[in-house]
């Protein structure tokens, strides 16, 4: 089932849920570019505050998986290391998962 921006702003305001279909229909004109960034704050800060339930967050993971590059991974594709972070803070400390990587891959591994 479609729903509208605004329509989700207001299940958002009176503090209902989004349902599954629904999201998935949000989160693919979110995604296609469709909502204005002001709109798109407010239906986040909405989804904030209500709290998210656990449908819109796998209906918007859903859509993101789906619309996301696949990386295809030549053989052998069983030892990769991943180290993840945001790679900043505001209290500007060393970002020791960056410096893993270096030497993860020093060593021989394929980050």
């Amino acid at each position: 089932m479609s729903i509208t921006p605004q329509e989700a702003l207001q299940r958002t305001i009176e503090h209902r849920e989004i349902f599954f279909d629904e999201m998935v229909s949000l989160m693919r004109q979110i995604m296609a570019g469709e909502v204005s960034p002001v709109m798109l704050s407010a239906i986040l800060a909405g989804l904030r505050t209500k709290k998210e339930t656990i449908g819109e967050i796998a209906a918007a993971a859903t859509v993101m998986r789906e619309l996301s590059t696949k990386v295809v991974v030549p053989p052998p594709n069983d030892n990769f290391l991943d180290v993840v972070g945001t790679g900043g803070d505001s209290t500007h400390t060393f970002n020791i998962s960056t410096a893993t990587i270096f030497v993860a891959a020093a060593a021989g591994a394929r980050v």
